[in-house]
């Protein structure tokens, strides 16, 4: 993975709640065993008409919005744990995704792939959504080592919590693996001062 750096973005908005990891990548689109090519399907059936023709209604298929931040509803990424709806969030471009409440699986999948999930309060996702509406070009601003999510155009700003393991493997580019190669000689050490009976 590469490694998490905080960045300035532009933000889309997709104020629908309890949206399931089948609405995020569909069950059909899971044949694959690499990380790549998922974007290209993520809400599939939200993003498509019939005869594979662009949603003019549906939010990305809108040039009005952009960015690396997604905004969604309450309890993002509920239903099952398909680790392939961090994939296709993140394939597709997205870096964080901000919401009021997200399933527990969801926030370990989407940590463990590069994409950072932001717990907001329900006030401040509202005041998000009013922003992105007012202007769509807004600005927010996702520091991960500070663990601040700001709003560039007023400099409001709100702390959020991240566990510190997987904060860590996110700012170094780490997965689990990574991590436990970055800490091989000490794991041998340990390994070698073991009394064996």
């Amino acid at each position: 993975m590469k490694k998490y750096e905080s960045f300035v973005s532009s933000a889309v908005p997709l104020p629908i709640q309890e949206i399931d990891t089948d609405q995020i990548i569909p069950a059909r689109f899971l044949k694959a065993t690499t990380r790549e090519g998922f974007g290209e399907n993520l809400f599939r059936d939200w993003r498509y008409l019939p005869g594979n023709v662009p949603n003019p209604d549906f939010i990305l298929n809108d040039t009005v919005y952009g960015g690396e931040i997604l905004v969604a509803g309450k309890n993002f990424g509920c239903g099952s744990s398909r680790e392939h709806a961090a994939w296709a969030l993140y394939d597709f471009g997205f870096k964080a995704v901000i919401s009021s409440f997200f399933a527990d699986i969801f926030k370990g999948n989407a940590l463990n792939n590069g994409l950072l999930p932001i717990t907001v309060s329900p006030k401040l996702l509202d005041e998000i959504f009013e922003k992105i509406e007012t202007n769509p070009k807004s600005q927010f601003k996702v520091d991960l080592e500070n663990q601040k999510f700001t709003i560039l155009d007023t400099g409001k700003s709100t702390s959020f919590e991240v566990d510190p393991y997987k904060k860590m493997c996110l700012l170094n580019g780490y997965d689990d693996i990574d991590y436990l190669l970055s800490i091989q000689d000490s794991i041998e050490a340990f390994e070698a001062n073991q009394v064996t009976f």
